[in-house]
Protein backbone atom coordinates (compact mmCIF):
# COMPACT_ATOMS: atom_id res chain seq x y z
CA UNK A 1 0.00 0.00 0.00
CA UNK A 2 1.30 3.46 -0.66
CA UNK A 3 0.44 5.26 1.84
CA UNK A 4 1.72 8.86 0.49
CA UNK A 5 -0.49 8.58 -2.27
CA UNK A 6 -3.36 7.44 -0.25
CA UNK A 7 -2.45 10.43 2.22
CA UNK A 8 -2.75 12.98 -0.60
CA UNK A 9 -6.07 11.52 -1.67
CA UNK A 10 -7.32 12.00 1.46
CA UNK A 11 -6.22 15.42 1.62
CA UNK A 12 -7.02 16.28 -1.74
CA UNK A 13 -10.70 15.16 -1.00
CA UNK A 14 -10.98 17.51 2.32
CA UNK A 15 -9.83 20.39 -0.27
CA UNK A 16 -6.65 20.97 2.09
CA UNK A 17 -3.57 22.45 0.95
CA UNK A 18 0.37 20.61 2.41
CA UNK A 19 0.49 23.64 4.32
CA UNK A 20 -2.72 23.53 6.05
CA UNK A 21 -2.90 19.96 6.85
CA UNK A 22 0.54 20.25 8.17
CA UNK A 23 -0.10 23.36 10.08
CA UNK A 24 -3.14 21.45 11.65
CA UNK A 25 -0.96 18.22 12.37
CA UNK A 26 2.10 20.56 13.98
CA UNK A 27 4.20 19.14 11.06
CA UNK A 28 6.44 21.29 8.28
CA UNK A 29 4.81 21.45 4.77
CA UNK A 30 7.85 19.89 3.66
CA UNK A 31 7.23 17.00 5.61
CA UNK A 32 4.09 16.57 4.55
CA UNK A 33 5.79 16.49 0.46
CA UNK A 34 7.68 14.02 1.52
CA UNK A 35 5.15 11.59 2.99
CA UNK A 36 3.28 12.11 0.07
CA UNK A 37 6.00 11.68 -2.05
CA UNK A 38 7.12 8.20 -0.52
CA UNK A 39 10.15 9.15 0.52
CA UNK A 40 9.52 9.21 4.17
CA UNK A 41 7.17 6.82 5.97
CA UNK A 42 5.58 8.34 9.49
CA UNK A 43 5.37 6.55 12.95
CA UNK A 44 2.19 5.42 14.01
CA UNK A 45 1.45 8.55 16.40
CA UNK A 46 2.35 10.77 13.57
CA UNK A 47 0.20 8.75 11.09
CA UNK A 48 -2.72 9.03 14.02
CA UNK A 49 -2.41 12.76 14.28
CA UNK A 50 -2.46 12.98 10.26
CA UNK A 51 -5.87 10.66 9.89
CA UNK A 52 -7.63 12.78 12.59
CA UNK A 53 -6.76 16.04 10.78
CA UNK A 54 -8.26 14.12 7.86
CA UNK A 55 -11.50 13.19 9.46
CA UNK A 56 -10.65 9.06 9.29
CA UNK A 57 -9.14 6.33 11.46
CA UNK A 58 -6.35 3.53 11.32
CA UNK A 59 -9.27 1.14 10.42
CA UNK A 60 -10.72 2.87 7.68
CA UNK A 61 -7.49 4.03 6.22
CA UNK A 62 -6.14 0.56 5.75
CA UNK A 63 -9.18 -1.33 5.03
CA UNK A 64 -8.67 -2.90 1.36
CA UNK A 65 -12.73 -2.92 0.53
CA UNK A 66 -13.42 -2.00 -2.54
CA UNK A 67 -14.35 1.74 -3.17
CA UNK A 68 -18.22 2.58 -4.41
CA UNK A 69 -18.57 3.54 -7.77
CA UNK A 70 -20.08 7.24 -7.27
CA UNK A 71 -20.13 9.43 -10.66
CA UNK A 72 -20.90 7.48 -14.05
CA UNK A 73 -19.63 9.31 -17.35
CA UNK A 74 -21.55 9.18 -20.45
CA UNK A 75 -19.27 6.76 -21.76
CA UNK A 76 -20.40 4.19 -19.25
CA UNK A 77 -24.08 4.27 -20.22
CA UNK A 78 -25.07 1.13 -21.83
CA UNK A 79 -27.53 1.58 -24.95
CA UNK A 80 -30.08 -0.15 -25.95
CA UNK A 81 -32.27 1.13 -29.40
CA UNK A 82 -35.23 -0.11 -30.69
CA UNK A 83 -37.91 1.50 -33.38
CA UNK A 84 -40.03 2.63 -30.54
CA UNK A 85 -37.33 4.12 -28.23
CA UNK A 86 -33.59 4.59 -26.87
CA UNK A 87 -32.71 3.19 -23.82
CA UNK A 88 -29.67 4.72 -21.66
CA UNK A 89 -28.73 3.18 -18.59
CA UNK A 90 -27.40 5.60 -16.42
CA UNK A 91 -25.77 3.33 -13.54
CA UNK A 92 -24.09 0.43 -15.16
CA UNK A 93 -24.82 -3.21 -13.61
CA UNK A 94 -28.09 -0.77 -11.70
CA UNK A 95 -30.12 -4.15 -12.05
CA UNK A 96 -28.19 -5.10 -8.36
CA UNK A 97 -29.37 -2.04 -6.47
CA UNK A 98 -32.41 -0.92 -5.06
CA UNK A 99 -32.91 1.43 -8.27
CA UNK A 100 -32.61 1.71 -11.64
CA UNK A 101 -31.72 4.95 -13.39
CA UNK A 102 -32.86 5.11 -17.41
CA UNK A 103 -33.05 7.94 -19.75
CA UNK A 104 -35.48 7.30 -22.52
CA UNK A 105 -35.85 8.63 -25.56
CA UNK A 106 -39.04 7.60 -26.92
CA UNK A 107 -40.00 8.10 -30.55
CA UNK A 108 -43.24 10.46 -31.97
CA UNK A 109 -46.73 7.72 -32.17
CA UNK A 110 -44.86 4.95 -29.92
CA UNK A 111 -44.61 3.46 -26.42
CA UNK A 112 -42.67 1.44 -24.34
CA UNK A 113 -44.05 -2.35 -23.98
CA UNK A 114 -46.83 -2.63 -21.27
CA UNK A 115 -45.82 -3.78 -18.17
CA UNK A 116 -47.62 -6.24 -15.90
CA UNK A 117 -48.16 -4.99 -12.47
CA UNK A 118 -45.74 -5.56 -9.95
CA UNK A 119 -43.85 -4.63 -6.07
CA UNK A 120 -42.21 -1.56 -6.39
CA UNK A 121 -42.50 2.23 -7.62
CA UNK A 122 -41.23 4.14 -10.89
CA UNK A 123 -40.46 8.18 -11.35
CA UNK A 124 -40.16 10.06 -14.16
CA UNK A 125 -39.07 13.22 -15.63
CA UNK A 126 -39.63 14.56 -18.59
CA UNK A 127 -36.72 16.42 -19.61
CA UNK A 128 -38.24 17.14 -23.22
CA UNK A 129 -41.72 16.87 -24.97
CA UNK A 130 -44.66 14.93 -23.15
CA UNK A 131 -45.83 11.77 -22.51
CA UNK A 132 -49.04 10.05 -21.04
CA UNK A 133 -48.39 7.49 -18.37
CA UNK A 134 -51.07 4.28 -18.19
CA UNK A 135 -51.78 3.19 -15.14
CA UNK A 136 -54.37 0.58 -15.47
CA UNK A 137 -57.47 2.12 -17.12
CA UNK A 138 -55.81 5.52 -16.28
CA UNK A 139 -53.87 7.70 -18.09
CA UNK A 140 -52.35 10.83 -17.37
CA UNK A 141 -49.91 13.53 -19.16
CA UNK A 142 -46.62 15.11 -17.91
CA UNK A 143 -44.91 17.63 -19.60
CA UNK A 144 -41.34 19.17 -20.40
CA UNK A 145 -40.15 20.26 -16.92
CA UNK A 146 -43.33 17.88 -14.84
CA UNK A 147 -42.38 14.80 -13.23
CA UNK A 148 -44.79 11.71 -12.55
CA UNK A 149 -44.34 9.19 -9.80
CA UNK A 150 -46.34 5.92 -9.34
CA UNK A 151 -46.61 2.75 -7.58
CA UNK A 152 -46.17 -0.07 -9.97
CA UNK A 153 -49.43 -2.74 -9.05
CA UNK A 154 -51.47 -1.98 -12.16
CA UNK A 155 -50.32 -2.61 -15.47
CA UNK A 156 -48.79 0.52 -16.71
CA UNK A 157 -46.55 2.00 -19.92
CA UNK A 158 -45.58 5.12 -21.08
CA UNK A 159 -46.71 6.49 -24.40
CA UNK A 160 -45.59 9.49 -27.26
CA UNK A 161 -48.49 10.62 -28.75
CA UNK A 162 -47.23 13.78 -30.67
CA UNK A 163 -45.13 14.46 -33.32
CA UNK A 164 -41.96 14.79 -31.75
CA UNK A 165 -39.50 12.86 -29.58
CA UNK A 166 -40.18 12.41 -26.07
CA UNK A 167 -37.40 11.93 -23.74
CA UNK A 168 -37.54 11.50 -19.59
CA UNK A 169 -35.40 9.99 -17.16
CA UNK A 170 -37.45 7.01 -15.84
CA UNK A 171 -36.19 5.37 -12.36
CA UNK A 172 -38.02 2.19 -11.09
CA UNK A 173 -37.61 0.06 -7.74
CA UNK A 174 -36.71 -2.64 -7.88
CA UNK A 175 -34.92 -2.99 -10.94
CA UNK A 176 -37.24 -3.82 -14.09
CA UNK A 177 -35.87 -2.90 -17.40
Amino acid sequence: MEIGNKIKQLRLQCDLTQEELANRCELTKGYISQLENELTSPSIATLMDILSALGTNLKDFFSEEPEEKIVFKEQEFIEKETAQYTLNWLVPNSQKNEMEPVMVELMPKKSTEPDVPHEGEEFGYVLAGSVVIHLGNKKYKANKGESFYYSASKEHYIENNTDRVAKFIWVATPPTF
